[in-house]
């Protein structure tokens, strides 16, 4: 670890102690009410009760790995999509035309009403929050795909063409490789979105999952239960985010260091 890092873990730990001591006076000299906003000490209360005691709807692991493997699914679905119709939209200017606009439509409309529609038509179970999740996610990689082959250097399509590549050949070792890099920038977004799209489909309708939990916890004003709930999912999308990263890094190995990774070497 060099100087440098030592001084952001540093920052990080002094932002965090000013952020979570801060709302802990605040809340106990009752300039927040802590009804509305909770308390660092019951969110950790809280915390404790959650795992030791579990909850109405069974145990917290149980809840947890209900949540995650429907974000989990929702983003392997919206990513597979999202990376297919990027590509091939990106690489053929008349689907792109027809099919374009149709995709814009579909992406104004708000996600909360798509998930209301997805309960309605699938009922409480696993398949409609895996739904919602891949459409959020889908979008986040589309787009980016889309732009990613876009920006594709010609000049490189041009010469592999002219050496006799084929159309599949060109794909696989130009068009998809060049685009890699806006492909795997997204992914650290959208597993993120596949998280929110789960949770919100389990606060409409659920039988079990965190989402749920954060719902019941709502219904009976204990914030310090809906900020621990966000405590434990914020730490299963930083792992996730540890994992993309990983993912990124050896997919990569080609690409020279950017400008931030230079200065960390």
């Amino acid at each position: 670890m060099n100087v440098r890092t030592a001084w952001i873990w540093i920052g990080r730990a002094i932002l965090a102690v000013v952020v979570i001591g801060g709302w802990q006076w605040f809340t106990e000299e009752g300039w927040v009410d802590k009804f509305f906003f909770g308390q660092p000490t019951e969110i950790w209360n809280s915390l404790v009760t959650l795992f030791t005691q579990g909850t109405a709807f069974g145990t917290i692991w149980v809840n947890l790995w209900i949540t995650v493997q429907e974000a989990f699914m929702g983003f392997l679905l919206g990513t597979l999509v999202g990376v297919v119709l990027g590509l091939l939209l990106g690489s053929n200017k008349y689907l792109s035309a027809v099919v374009g606009p149709y995709i814009r439509i579909v992406n104004s409309i708000p996600r909360i009403v798509l998930g209301s529609i997805f309960i309605v038509a699938f009922g409480l179970g696993t398949f409609p929050k895996v739904l919602l999740a891949a459409v959020l996610v889908f979008f986040v990689v589309f787009f980016n795909a889309f732009q990613g082959v876009r920006e594709v250097d010609q000049n490189l399509v041009g010469n592999v063409r002219v050496l006799g590549a084929s159309p599949l050949q060109v794909a696989m070792h130009v068009t998809i490789p060049s685009a890699m890099t806006w492909i795997i920038a997204s992914l650290h977004t959208a597993f993120g979105f596949a998280i929110i799209g789960a949770l919100v489909a389990e606060v409409l309708g659920a039988q079990q999952g965190i989402g749920l939990i954060i719902s019941q916890a709502q219904g009976t004003f204990d914030p310090n239960t809906v900020f621990a709930c966000m405590v434990i999912i914020a730490a299963v999308t930083l792992g996730a985010e540890a994992l993309i990263t990983l993912l990124e890094h050896k997919l990569l190995k080609w690409r020279p260091p950017n400008r931030s990774e230079a200065q960390a070497i």
